[in-house]
């Protein structure tokens, strides 16, 4: 007789026949790999970024506080995997810790990042002619640097008044002082001295005409340096420069109340920003707009004088209330008040600089460092300094 199969029995545990197969619980969401900027200028929101994140997953992203994790930020990963945040702090500090969670999902690696002001290094009247070129034929392009470079190269930003014209071309204009510098002065300047912004706004820079004028520009620009307050017609002349270090914008106008003849931008001739009430506050609220702290760089004053004029404290106010909160000045020769209010300074003179000093007072100055950070001017600081065969020399306290 033929032999039946023996019927197969389920063993223990399996599950039944024609049940389907058991299917692992799904993994719970991840919020990937977290990122952001080492380093960012104090009070700035955080920009955060991730990858590998559950796609449409909801991620939160957490800051520690008081030895707990504090949720600041969440956004859903697109399909990619990838999102962005930005967590603005309410209160500025030196260190954040973030990392990122998904609902019932492990968190991502935390990561750190540090913060810290801006500095901020700003001299006074830079001339790269007259006595100096005198002194620099006979000692090197260096030499007026060499006592100060240190500190400036050091800073994020440093910040001088150009008194004199940078050019191989013109003729000296009708009038008492004619200031002209070689471009191998001025690129020693920006390269071995790290000077990064010039103020062009005052009575020297037009000496040799507008076609000189034109050419220090140019110069400028080319050994990497941002002139500001003069330019080809009085649009370009009046136009915020901005300068950004760890993402704090910082906008720079320059004015000058002393303008020979023929040394005005006009709407179609090359010259530089006078100080036109109105005007300022136009050209003060167009950098308010585009930066974080705005510094309005005038020439001003009386000579020799150690007190501002009434013009200047009239002048100072205008560009105060337009938004300004770094003002600093020049013209004088000698050092006038430093003035501290609520996150902002004014600085009536900044004295001489690389200049060829006479006197006791003309020769004191020094390097005025400030602390910027999004809210303004965290501190300020006079690093005083003398004048010596044109090269200015720093103390010590």
């Amino acid at each position: 007789m033929p032999q039946r199969a023996a019927a197969q029995l389920p063993l223990p545990g399996a599950p039944p026949q024609g049940s389907p197969a058991p299917t692992s619980p799904p993994a719970p969401p991840s919020p990937g790999r977290l990122t952001a900027p080492k380093l960012l200028a104090r009070g700035l929101p955080v920009p955060i970024r991730g990858r590998g994140a559950t796609p449409g997953a909801r991620v939160t992203v957490q800051v520690r506080l008081r030895r707990r994790w504090s949720a600041v930020a969440s956004r859903r990963a697109r399909r990619s995997g990838r999102y962005r945040l930005r967590f603005r702090p309410r209160r500025a500090r030196r260190v954040y810790r973030l990392r990122a969670t998904t609902p019932g999902g492990p968190p991502s690696r935390p990561v750190r990042v540090r913060t810290r002001p801006i500095v901020l290094a700003a001299v006074g009247d830079i001339n790269l002619g007259d006595d100096v070129a005198a002194v620099m034929a006979y000692r090197g392009v260096r030499f007026p640097w060499s006592g100060t470079a240190r500190m400036l190269r050091r800073a994020d930003i440093a910040y001088g008044n150009l008194e004199c014209a940078v050019s191989r071309r013109g003729s000296p204009v009708p009038k008492q002082y004619n200031f002209r510098g070689h471009p191998r002065a001025l690129r020693a300047a920006a390269r071995y001295a790290g000077m990064d912004v010039f103020s062009l706004a005052n009575n020297h820079v037009g000496d040799f005409g507008t076609a000189a004028l034109l050419d220090t520009l140019a110069w400028a620009r080319q050994f990497g340096t941002v002139p500001v307050g003069a330019g080809r017609n009085l649009t370009a002349a009046a136009r915020p420069r901005v300068v950004r270090r760890l993402g704090l914008k910082v906008a720079f106008v320059g004015v000058s109340d002393v303008v020979p003849p023929g040394f005005a931008a006009g709407p179609r001739s090359p010259g530089t920003t006078y100080a036109d009430p109105a005007l300022i506050r136009s050209s003060v609220r167009r950098a308010r707009r585009r930066a974080h702290v705005v510094v309005a760089a005038f020439h001003w004053g009386v000579e020799r004088s150690p007190t501002p004029s009434g013009r200047q404290r009239f002048l100072a106010g205008v560009a105060r209330r337009a938004g300004a909160q770094v003002i600093l000045g020049a013209h004088p020769h000698v050092l006038q008040p430093v003035e501290t209010g609520k996150r902002s300074v004014t600085a009536f003179s900044l004295g001489n600089f690389v200049w060829s000093a006479g006197s006791p007072a003309s020769a004191s100055t020094g390097i005025l460092r400030l602390r910027l950070s999004a809210r303004g001017v965290e501190g300020a600081r006079l690093a005083p300094a003398v004048i010596e065969s044109t090269r200015p020399r720093l103390l010590r306290r």
